[in-house]
């Protein structure tokens, strides 16, 4: 049952209305999705310091797995997300977590690389219809005031994720078979997550794009106040907003959408490849710093881990004052310089090692909350979920060819051209910025997703 929100005499709109309980109880349960992705992509890179001796896995089935996820948020995102817009986002909001409870609980009893490849494809499906679902809840209930903090904290969720992750796998690396009971921990914060998750209602932004205003006022009133009105929300036709998956996809590709959807695939892109790979292969990585493998690079990988967190704390704090453009731009430009050093200098002292990764780190949280941000504000109602889920799929495929080429790129160019190549991965991320970034900062969501 919806907790009953203070009440006002005088009139409210979902823009204009003051941040209550109900709307942090929304932020908080929305990001269990970007909590589990962080969880499930940081975990296995700790599962495969077992996995692959105990199966002796060559580079190819290395790379694989690590990527296995990623391409299969690219199918739930790209497929259920057009799903979401049709539906609504309230069941699609339940059902991806109880898939991700049984695919992480078979992983448990998996006996050979393929097996574990499908689970964890299957897995990444239900986490890519997590995205468009979660964030599109939230852009289309919480105050323009608050919307890029919010959206924003749900990325940063991502790292608290990796970051559990990181010291649970590394408790658990004790243990024999350890990573069977790492890959299964999954399911343990997913159970909460859909539990708790029962007690949000459908967008009222959603329920007006379908002809049912009455619902969506009781909605408001239950949630942000008795003065709630639907001002700000645009109305459009029931039929006209039921969109088919191919006239959906045929508006957020044509016309000035498609330069906001190459915009945000490419920045995207460009801010997780090579986040992505140092998550999966992080001992990995590190250990080829001169971090012997073992419990020096496991606890190396839970500092970086913290400081991805801190990152994105310092970007959400700011993003209101300085504007979505500068926080972007900026982020990849800084985030760059530490790759960089890492490139240029990859024997140094282990202490200047630890500075350039907390460098990358901290200044990749500015792309990073933006993920979240620009999409659900660049795009209307009807298409939002659909061109949130496009864009994560495409992000996702790059992310996913750069995880798979990871282990190959370091066994064939050496740490040294690794890095080079993921500092000029950011240098794109900076120019697509520069040149095609919009500014949002203060417009309402309608405002904002106008051409």
């Amino acid at each position: 049952m919806l907790q009953q929100a203070p009440t006002s005499a005088a009139q409210t709109t979902i823009d204009s209305a003051p941040l209550n309980s109900f709307h942090k109880r929304l932020t908080l349960f929305s990001s269990g999705g970007p909590f589990l992705d962080g969880y499930i992509l940081a975990i296995i890179g700790i599962a495969l310091v077992q996995i692959i001796p105990n199966w002796q896995m060559n580079d190819w089935w290395n790379g694989l797995i690590g990527a296995s996820a990623l391409v299969g948020v690219f199918i739930g995102g790209l497929v259920f997300g057009n799903l979401t817009d049709r539906i609504g986002r309230k069941l699609m909001y339940t059902i991806d977590l109880v898939a991700i409870i049984v695919f992480s609980v078979l992983q448990f009893f998996v006996q050979e690389p393929w097996q574990l490849f499908v689970l964890r494809l299957l897995i990444g499906v239900a986490v890519g219809a997590d995205y468009p679902i979660a964030t599109a809840l939230v852009a289309e209930f919480v105050p323009k005031n608050w919307r890029a903090r919010l959206l924003g904290g749900l990325n940063a969720m991502w790292f608290v994720g990796a970051t559990a992750a990181a010291f649970v796998g590394y408790w658990l690396l004790s243990i024999e078979d350890g990573w069977r009971w790492m890959l299964l921990s999954s399911a343990i914060p997913a159970v909460l997550i859909l539990v708790a998750r029962a007690s949000i209602p459908e967008s009222p932004h959603w329920l007006v794009s379908r002809g049912r205003q009455a619902e969506a006022l009781q909605i408001l009133r239950k949630t942000i106040g008795e003065g709630a009105t639907l001002a700000g929300i645009t109305a459009h036709d029931p039929k006209a907003a039921k969109l088919s998956s191919r006239k959906a996809f045929g508006l957020v590709l044509g016309g000035g959408y498609l330069r906001r959807v190459v915009f945000i695939s490419i920045f995207w892109t460009c801010t997780i490849v090579t986040l992505f790979a140092i998550y999966a292969f992080g001992p990995q990585i590190l250990a080829l710093f001169n971090l012997q493998s073992g419990d020096e690079a496991n606890i190396g990988y839970g500092l970086i881990n913290l400081f991805f967190l801190v990152g994105n704390i310092v970007a959400l704090l700011v993003v209101d004052k300085l504007g979505r453009r500068p926080v972007l731009i900026w982020g990849f430009v800084l985030s760059g310089a530490g790759l960089v050093f890492l490139a240029i200098y990859p024997q140094a002292p282990l202490g200047l090692i630890a500075l350039a990764f907390a460098f990358y780190a901290i200044f990749n949280g500015g792309p990073s909350i933006l993920e979240w941000i620009y999409p659900n504000e660049l795009f209307p109602t009807k298409v939002r979920a659909t061109a949130v889920g496009l864009c994560t799929g495409i992000s996702r495929i790059g992310a996913a060819i750069g995880t798979f080429a990871t282990p190959l790129s370091l066994t064939h160019l050496g740490l040294s051209g690794t890095m080079w190549i993921a500092a000029a991965i950011a240098l794109v991320g900076a120019g697509a910025s520069y040149f095609m970034a919009p500014e949002t900062k203060g417009q309402d969501l309608e405002q904002a997703a106008a051409l």
